[in-house]
């Protein structure tokens, strides 16, 4: 009971009229433990201490409070990304197919973004924004650690956006800053932050980024709106002003498995499912009957051509390393790169990651890119043992067999962990030095 007294009295008060006869179970509920969840890659089995699948996501289980998985070698290389069951609702819902474009408009830490490039299986384009830059930074990062090849990173708002972006995108995902009044039992200091007049002051800022967001839509697509809160003012209040002003949009049911179907807005309670407060709606732009403006299909000003040097340099060495269409088609930040065939214009917009990051030049020789170990291990690879690769993740030079020579992946369970380059029987050690952890880090 002691953890019930600490629950905002006028928070309770507010959700009596959603509750009703509910309410003591609702409350009741805070006496359990916060729900944990890990999704992991596409093709990869759970982590031994995962639990039941989430049903309404792929590849998704529930995960101990106790579990250390964040903590472990597997996590660093993209095995998994640990986030909160209800969480994953909102991209289930939404699910783009590949080759779709879609936007990820309020994206870091990654969670749903990730999600969203999984169901996508690196087809397409997937932009993932994030206002913030030091949040941006966060999001690229998972961007990269998940080994997602066809998502744009940038640093923006709404508004700086959806001028440019107009009509561009197939599928938006809204994941809005919001209360927070659905992670009250997972971070229960969050309750202190809580104000009788925070979900106004919320639902005035997402009913802004929602605005925008129908700008970047085309005719006949798709836009889910989520928050990790419980009030009507955020959620359906939202909601029902923002379609009172676009009557060319109209919810859309849907159904996702082990939760109740629903008309286009559904709420999750932890008394009612094994996860956290979560809202999500599903609406749909109207077909125009004027032709659609013709869509961009690749903006070139932050992308240079390589020179026939760096371009070949590069070709040589994804021959040797790699089989299959991957090719250094842009020059960006230093970076080769391989974009995704479609990209919006990036006129004035901060750009953290464009596509597949490949590698650098270096005076006359190719440096393959951290991003490009976890996309995918190279063919020249050298198996570790989990000692091995907290060893290597830490910066440390690992053994290598006498005739291994030049760059190779170290793998764990067939998953690379980064690039080293082997000679005389030790493999140099090329993990990112912002990245290391550990003893020798």
């Amino acid at each position: 009971m002691s953890e019930l007294n600490q629950l905002p009295q006028a928070w309770i008060e507010q959700l009596k009229p959603l509750l009703g006869p509910t309410l003591p179970d609702f409350l009741h509920s805070y006496e359990a433990p916060p729900c944990r969840g890990i999704r992991m890659r596409p093709g990869l089995d759970p982590v031994p201490e995962a639990g039941e699948r989430v049903p309404w996501a792929e590849n998704a289980w529930y995960l101990p409070l106790d579990s250390d998985a964040g903590g472990q070698p597997p996590h660093e290389a993209g095995a998994y990304y640990i986030q909160e069951p209800s969480a994953m609702a909102a991209a289930a819902a939404l699910r783009p197919d590949p080759g779709e474009r879609v936007l990820d408009l309020c994206a870091a830490p990654g969670g749903k973004s990730t999600q969203l490039a999984a169901y996508m299986q690196g087809k397409g384009l997937l932009v993932c924004n994030e206002p913030v830059p030091s949040r941006a930074k966060i999001l690229s990062r998972n961007i990269e650690r998940m080994g997602i090849p066809n998502a744009v990173v940038v640093s923006a708002l709404p508004e700086e956006l959806s001028g440019k972006w107009e009509g561009f995108f197939d599928k938006i995902l809204v994941d809005a800053p919001c209360s927070g009044e659905g992670m009250f039992r997972r971070h229960p200091e969050t309750r202190l932050e809580w104000t009788p007049a925070s979900p106004a002051g919320c639902a005035q800022r997402q009913s802004h980024i929602l605005n925008h967001a129908a700008k970047m839509l085309r005719p006949g697509g798709m836009l889910a709106y989520s928050t990790c809160t419980f009030n009507d003012q955020e959620n359906e209040g939202v909601i029902e002003g923002f379609l009172r002003e676009h009557p060319g949009f109209s919810l859309m049911p849907f159904a996702l498995p082990g939760l109740p179907s629903c008309m286009g807005t559904l709420r999750l309670w932890p008394h009612q499912v094994r996860g956290e407060g979560h809202f999500v709606a599903l609406l749909r732009k109207e077909e125009n009957e004027l032709p659609p403006k013709k869509r961009q299909e690749r903006e070139e000003s932050l992308l240079t051509a390589p020179g026939k040097q760096e371009a070949a340099l590069a070709a040589a060495f994804l021959r040797e390393h790699y089989e299959g269409a991957l090719s250094a088609d842009g020059l960006f930040a230093g970076k080769l790169l391989q974009a995704p065939a479609v990209i919006p214009t990036l006129r004035g917009v901060k750009v953290l990651r464009l596509g597949l990051y490949l590698g650098e030049i270096r005076g006359k020789l190719f440096f393959p890119d951290h991003a490009l170990a976890l996309y995918r291990p190279s063919r020249v690879s050298l198996p570790v043992s989990l000692e091995q690769a907290r060893f290597f993740q830490a910066g440390q030079v690992l053994p290598a067999p006498d005739g291994l020579r030049g760059f190779c992946t170290p793998t764990l369970s067939a998953l690379a962990l980064g690039w080293g380059k082997a000679s005389d029987g030790q493999m140099k050690n090329h993990y990112p030095k912002g990245l290391r952890k550990g003893k020798g880090s």
